[in-house]
């Protein structure tokens, strides 16, 4: 038999904060094969993410601490290795994607260097050569026109751009091990089935192994070679991928089996009264050149939408990264400026000001994509959850506040005790459930959500699925669903938007859309949704 490139045995991670211990990781144990991909996948705070960074050492020590296990990298025990010889393996034979690409990339260096730098590191490649590598990488992960983002911030390119970037840069060293931490989370997804099909392929061409760590079992059913169920620190269940799924044995795992966005959607009603209506809504943001900066183009970003969003339904706007989906959200919702008609519950407010806007935004609320970059890490989850409260509740006292908050945590699954807590202190699907309490508290009448599911684990995501429905139901809500999560519009919209570089290509009843799509692009988006096969649309992706 052939020797595991890497073997972690009885592998326990404890953290310890003000005199208490928690155990995290409870004695794990897996093998990963030259050439293999083994995926870890579980709930939010099951332990994934945490054993994965142990592997490179990179908790937050002496916070963290192990309390048994070892970690064989090709023989050699990475858990008594110097910070000198990690060093040397880190990025070079063992490379990490994290979850979270906004706070894992410098926003004050542009894509060239940041890519760069690995290239000039581990293999002292600069100058012209260096540029080259990194274009053929960036073309690799399906970045179009990478010569124009070599000079592009991250806080410039959308949650999937920053992702595939991310990517790019794991990839620069072709490692014998990449340790993928939900890294098609940000994804749409046919760049999804790209993503995937490249790492198949990279795989097959350098016998490069993968730990890959993810919610989406879809993923890891077409992906993956063997699977490890955890939960509450352990795994519960282990074994080839197929027999996993065909036959579980633990019921922990057959819940995660069975955890898919269920329910219908709204019906269609044409008599509940308007909420949110949008009359050739643009936003164009001009290109500039020259010494004296004129105006020479314009990045069409939304470009002559129309839309119509009543009470109790939900309006699902789906396409690819960068076709203008957030960007129409943050328009009808007053954040950018626009041209076009906006109307809101009876005003046209597209000419209103920021202090104009105030009054309103209450009734109007967001869930946006990234759920650390949204919240404050100086104030508790409590604090959090009641600053709205705080601004447009004023009559409230504390004590109402606080079961206010108490009632938004308990709507999405988490415990009221976590409102003394901050943000850190909670896993990325965690963070994204307190980001949606804190819209719910004011009970608005219309919500931007913008990817709230895509950070989920699939338990969870069917839960605020459910939680949304009923919210929605019970207090007639109008949604504005922004996601690349088909499965998930599937069940919650009753009206989708599809599109592309700005432009709608095809509008409708969210039955028609699923069922029988018009356009080749919305086909090409079905098809990677719900079969996970690589889809080419125009060449390379977005």
């Amino acid at each position: 038999m052939t020797a595991p490139l890497l073997s972690v045995r009885d592998l326990s991670v404890a953290f310890h904060q003000g005199g208490k211990e928690t155990l995290a990781v409870d004695r794990v144990s897996f093998d990963i094969a030259p050439g293999e991909v083994v995926a870890l996948v579980g709930e939010s705070g099951s332990g994934k993410s945490v054993s994965a960074a142990s592997i490179l050492k990179l908790l937050p020590y002496p916070a963290a601490s192990h309390p048994s296990g070892e970690i064989l990298f090709e023989g050699r025990d990475l858990m008594t290795a110097s910070e000198q010889e990690l060093r040397a393996v880190r990025g070079n034979d063992i490379t990490m994607i994290f979850q979270e690409p906004m706070t894992s990339l410098n926003p004050l260096h542009n894509i060239e260097k940041q890519i760069g730098e690995i290239l000039v590191l581990h293999q002292a490649i600069a100058g012209q050569t260096a540029r080259d590598r990194t274009l053929e990488l960036l073309r690799q992960v399906g970045i179009r026109d990478p010569e124009k983002r070599l000079s592009a911030y991250p806080h410039e390119l959308s949650g999937g751009q920053r992702q595939r970037v991310m990517i790019a840069m794991a990839l620069a060293n072709r490692p014998k091990l990449l340790v993928a931490d939900e890294p098609t989370t940000a994804l749409d997804v046919t760049v999804q089935a790209q993503i995937l099909d490249l790492l198949r392929q990279l795989k097959a061409d350098h016998g490069m192994s993968m730990l890959f760590i993810t919610h989406d079992l879809g993923i890891v059913r077409k992906f993956a070679d063997k699977v490890c169920v955890m939960t509450r620190g352990k795994i519960v269940e282990s074994g080839p991928v197929e027999d996993i799924f065909t036959s579980p044995q633990h019921d922990y795992t057959r819940k995660l089996l069975a955890s898919e966005p269920r329910g219908e959607p709204p019906r269609l009603d044409e008599t509940k009264p308007v909420v949110m209506q949008g009359d050739d809504i643009r936003v164009w943001f001009p290109i500039k050149s020259g010494f004296l900066r004129k105006v020479v183009d314009h990045v069409k970003a939304v470009d002559g939408v129309d839309m119509v969003l009543r009470a109790g339904q939900t309006l699902g706007v789906v396409g690819e990264s960068g076709s203008g989906k957030t960007t129409l959200g943050l328009a009808l919702a007053r954040l950018i400026s626009s041209k076009g008609r906006i109307s809101f519950i009876g005003q046209d407010i597209d000419g209103y000001s920021f202090a104009e806007m105030r009054p309103l935004r209450d009734r109007l609320q967001i869930v946006f994509q990234d759920p650390f970059g949204s919240l404050s890490p100086r104030m508790s989850v409590g604090e959090i959850i009641a600053e709205g409260l705080k601004v447009h509740e004023r009559k409230l006292t504390a004590a109402e506040r606080d079961a206010r908050v108490c009632w938004a945590l308990e709507e999405v699954g988490l415990d009221t005790a976590t409102r003394w807590r901050y943000p850190h202190e909670f896993s990325g699907g965690q963070r994204q459930r307190i980001a949606i309490a804190r819209a719910m508290v004011l009970k608005p009448r219309f919500v931007m959500l913008d990817e709230p599911t895509s950070a989920l684990d699939m338990t969870v995501q069917a839960q605020v699925v459910d939680l949304l429905r009923d919210l929605q139901k019970k207090h007639d809500l109008a949604y504005l669903f922004i996601s690349h999560d088909l499965r998930v519009v599937k069940a919650l919209a009753n009206e989708v938007i599809v599109m592309r570089s700005g432009k709608v290509v095809e509008q409708g009843p969210a039955t028609e859309i699923f069922q029988a799509p018009k356009a080749d692009y919305t086909r090409a988006l079905m098809a990677a949704a719900f079969n996970l096969e690589a889809v080419e649309i125009g060449g390379v992706s977005q």
